[in-house]
């Protein structure tokens, strides 16, 4: 069985992402390209119908390019903990699942890997984008546990 050589390793940037990451790494081949994603939704998309279209809400699109910098730091910080190069990090806007997908294709992955809380009753009923990212992709998906409680 050959390794995996295009590696994109999906993460929310919470603490968990550094466990994901590892698992990613404990995989990989030795001369591995692996591409750390953050897929950021867009802000009017996640509260369409809930944030009231206003003046008070004007200032979303500067909300919206703040938390981008600090996605963008904190990106920064655990590739280099890993020992990723720049350009093997991303972050992309829309919708997580099918940038995800977007992204494998246009480089060639051969393995996506995400991290998934094993979503239990109306969660699991809702979907989660572990469960979108895998019913969707065209390469192989490594689900990640995280969070696991006995």
């Amino acid at each position: 069985m050959t390794t995996y050589q295009k590696i994109l390793v999906a993460v929310d940037l919470s603490s968990e992402s550094e466990f994901v990451l590892t698992k990613a790494q404990l995989i990989a081949g030795p001369d591995a390209d692996i591409h750390l994603v953050y897929v950021q939704e867009p802000m009017d998309n996640v509260y369409v119908g809930i944030v009231p279209q206003s003046a008070a809400f004007s200032g979303l699109g500067d909300l919206e390019a703040q938390l981008g910098e600090e996605l963008k730091q904190k990106l920064t910080a655990l590739g280099e903990t890993f020992n990723l190069p720049s350009d093997h990090l991303h972050i992309l806007n829309g919708s997580p699942a099918h940038e995800i997908h977007r992204f494998a294709k246009e480089h060639g992955i051969q393995l996506i890997v995400i991290g998934t809380h094993g979503q239990k009753g109306l969660q699991l009923l809702l979907g989660s984008t572990a469960n979108a990212v895998l019913h969707g992709a065209a390469c192989d998906v490594l689900s990640v546990r995280i969070g696991a409680s006995g």
